[in-house]
Formats: structure tokens, C-alpha cells, sequence
């Protein structure tokens, strides 16, 4: 699975913000904590993909191969994590 890219922001505000965003673009929340938020693309794989591992494996396979296509798909789909950014004092 690749690794989620990270998307800084300054304020919680702007988290929920962009946590509605990303929602309403159909990404779905896998974790959610005070400061974070990691979200991925809800995806089971194109149409146009699944009828071409269909027509590929669905002889050998009994539709197996259309299965993993599908799995694969939605577990290797676009990760975004949201972090908060605060500000922490310098210390001396």
C-alpha cells in the first residue's frame, strides 16, 4: 500500500473543512483522531477495468481475477492525512 500524502493545516476549523471536502469529493474516513484525519478514496476499481479482467480470467478463474482486481483497487486507492499544525512554544 502506498504511503498516504500528508496535508498540513493550521487551524480545527480547517481540518473539519477540508475533512467535509474530502467527503463530499467521496473519500471515506479510515481513522480520526483530535489532531489527524487519514482519508481514502472510496474505489472498487473502474468499470473498464472490470470488464477487462472479466473477459481475461473469467473463463479460468470463475470470476476470481474480477475479485482481486477489485480488492487491490480499493486497498491501493489514493490515502490523504490531514494533520493540525500547532504551534508549539520554543524552548530555551
Amino acid at each position: 500500500m502506498p504511503a498516504p500524502r500528508l496535508r498540513r493545516v493550521g487551524s480545527q476549523k480547517e481540518l473539519e473543512n477540508l475533512l467535509d471536502d474530502y467527503m463530499t469529493q467521496g473519500f471515506e474516513i479510515i481513522s480520526q483522531g483530535q489532531n489527524t484525519a487519514l482519508v481514502r478514496r472510496k474505489t472498487w476499481g473502474t468499470a473498464g477495468g472490470h470488464v477487462l479482467w472479466a473477459i481475461l480470467t473469467a473463463w479460468w478463474t470463475i470470476g476470481i481475477g474480477n475479485l482481486v482486481y477489485a480488492l487491490v483497487a480499493h486497498y491501493n486507492a489514493e490515502q490523504v492525512m490531514l494533520k493540525l499544525e500547532t504551534s508549539q512554544p520554543a524552548v530555551a
